[in-house]
């Protein structure tokens, strides 16, 4: 009765709840427009989100190269605007790049500080382009606005599973994505909150197997039935393959972050967003999610037809 009382006593987060709408619906409104608009919101989460990377970094005594590593960043971002295909021979280069940038600093740059570049570019950069990669998927025929952008010409398009097909495949699966993991999260923190027993890992004290397990159920649920809105070929076994993908990788994110924060010795990554803490706080499920979904949406789901 007394745990019970207390959960009714405490306040309702506002300042949590209102910057979290204010995010969904930023996401929500660059993921619709897609094209440019779309790159230039995840080139500002990508920015905000390598800074904070660094910051942990740096309180290992580690001296990465920042600055070089953002930029090659944000040029990768946007050569997946063009063509998602390029990416992956650019991602070699900017590698050597940083390698070449600290082998002439005045201090010598020492095993950590390469290693803490390159996982920057991958963790913060190469991994998060994805995003723009499967937004893109069979969209630029769909674009109808300045900078490759696209807007339904009627709204009843994106409710009414008889045109789905008419809707760009990029952007179906990116909302898909995001609802599949929204599933996972908040299942899994509230489930575990009131019903999780068992620790699921030391890295992570407040997550429970039950919690997990809820969470990676909910992710499922959710692409089963977007499989069969959006008329996947056996919708059922592929919801269900998309859905366990996304809810185990939107799970290591999570994890990967708290493993990265805890050895930084810090509770949040930064305190950019009320309520919240650091941009890598509330997009760490997203990091290995888009390069899983993008591979099984123009690699395996073709299989099934």
């Amino acid at each position: 009765m007394a745990n019970h009382s207390k959960i009714q006593n405490q306040p309702i987060p506002w300042t949590r709840i209102f910057s979290g709408v204010v995010a969904i619906a930023v996401a929500l409104t660059a993921t619709l427009l897609g094209g440019w608009y779309f790159t230039f919101v995840y080139a500002v989460i990508i920015y905000l989100g390598q800074n904070e990377f660094f910051d942990l970094v740096r309180a290992k005594g580690i001296a990465p190269a920042a600055k070089t590593t953002l930029a090659v960043s944000l040029t990768l971002l946007g050569i997946c605007t063009v063509d998602g295909n390029l990416a992956d021979a650019v991602m070699p280069i900017a590698g050597t790049f940083i390698c070449f940038y600290l082998l002439f600093q005045p201090k010598i740059a020492t095993i950590a500080d390469i290693s803490a570049s390159i996982l920057g570019l991958f963790y913060t950069g190469y991994l998060p382009s994805y995003w723009v990669r499967l937004r893109q998927i069979n969209s630029a025929s769909a674009a109808n606005l300045p900078l490759g952008g696209y807007f339904p010409s009627s709204w009843s398009d994106l409710f009414d599973r008889a045109n789905v097909t008419s809707i760009p495949q990029g952007l179906s699966v990116t909302v898909v994505t995001f609802l599949c993991i929204w599933a996972s999260d908040i299942g899994a923190y509230f489930f575990g909150k009131y019903f999780g027993k068992t620790p699921l890992s030391g890295i992570s004290p407040k997550k429970t197997v039950e919690g997990a397990l809820f969470g990676i159920g909910g992710s499922i649920t959710v692409a089963i039935i977007s499989a069969y809105y959006l008329k996947f070929p056996q919708f059922l076994l592929t919801g269900a393959a998309l859905g366990l993908l996304i809810g185990i990788a939107s799970l290591l994110g999570d994890l990967t972050e708290s493993m990265l924060k805890r050895d930084a010795g810090v509770k949040d990554s930064g305190q950019l967003i009320p309520g919240h803490g650091g941009i890598l706080d509330r997009t760490d499920s997203y990091i290995f999610t888009a390069p899983l979904v993008y591979y099984f949406v123009t690699l395996l789901l073709p299989l099934f037809n």
